[in-house]
C-alpha cells in the first residue's frame, strides 16, 4: 500500500490480484448473483484508489480494505431494502465460489449458506470475515468497529446459533464445564 501511495501503478496491480479473491467470497454471500459481488469489489477498489492518501501507514491493510468493502455492502442492502425484498428461501442466493465437489457437497454448502443468510446480521458478519474472509479477531474487530470481546462474543453466539440451525445440538468440547469430584472427600 505504501508503495501505491508513492505513485507506483504496479503496487496497485498487485493489491487488487492479492485482495480481489478474498473480497469476492465475502461480498458474494448474501447476494443474488456473482456480478453483484463483482461490482461491490470494483467499487471497494475504487474507494481504497480515492481515500489513499488517509491509509495510515502503519496500519494493516487487509481490515481496512474490507472496512470499505463492508461499509459498501451494507450500503447495497439499505437501498436495495428500499427497492424490494428477497426471500431468504430463495434458491437464486449466491453461493461461495468452489467447483464443482459433487451433490452431497453441494447440497450441505446451500443448507451452510441458508442457516448463515438466517443468522443476525452482526453474527453473521463476523462470521464471514472471520471463517470466509480470513480475518484474524483483532482484524475483524478493527473492520467492523468494535472490540475483540465483542467479536468474540458476536462470533461465539452466531456458531451457537448456526450449530442449532444445522441441527448439530452437540456440546463444543471447548464449553464443557468439567467439575471436580467429590467422591472420597466425605
Amino acid at each position: 500500500m505504501a508503495a501505491y501511495i508513492s505513485g507506483e501503478k504496479a503496487a496497485f496491480r498487485e493489491l487488487f490480484q492479492r485482495y480481489t479473491p478474498l473480497l469476492q467470497r465475502a461480498m458474494a454471500r448474501d447476494l443474488r448473483s456473482p456480478e453483484e459481488a463483482n461490482d461491490l469489489v470494483q467499487q471497494t477498489f475504487l474507494h481504497l484508489h480515492r481515500s489513499r492518501n488517509d491509509f495510515e501507514p502503519g496500519r494493516k491493510l487487509k481490515p481496512w480494505i474490507f472496512t470499505i468493502a463492508l461499509n459498501l455492502k451494507r450500503e447495497y442492502f439499505r437501498r436495495s431494502k428500499r427497492r424490494h425484498e428477497t426471500s431468504l428461501d430463495d434458491e437464486r442466493t449466491a453461493e461461495p465460489f468452489e467447483g464443482p465437489r459433487g451433490q452431497e457437497r453441494s447440497d450441505a454448502a446451500r443448507e451452510t449458506a441458508r442457516a448463515l443468510a438466517a443468522l443476525p446480521a452482526e453474527h453473521r458478519e463476523v462470521i464471514e470475515l472471520h471463517w470466509f474472509g480470513g480475518l484474524s479477531f483483532p482484524e475483524v474487530a478493527e473492520a467492523v468497529g468494535s472490540t475483540v470481546a465483542a467479536v468474540k462474543v458476536r462470533a461465539h453466539r452466531g456458531y451457537v446459533a448456526l450449530r442449532a440451525r444445522l441441527g448439530d445440538d452437540s456440546p463444543n468440547p471447548d464449553q464443557l464445564e468439567v467439575k471436580p469430584s467429590t467422591e472420597g472427600l466425605h
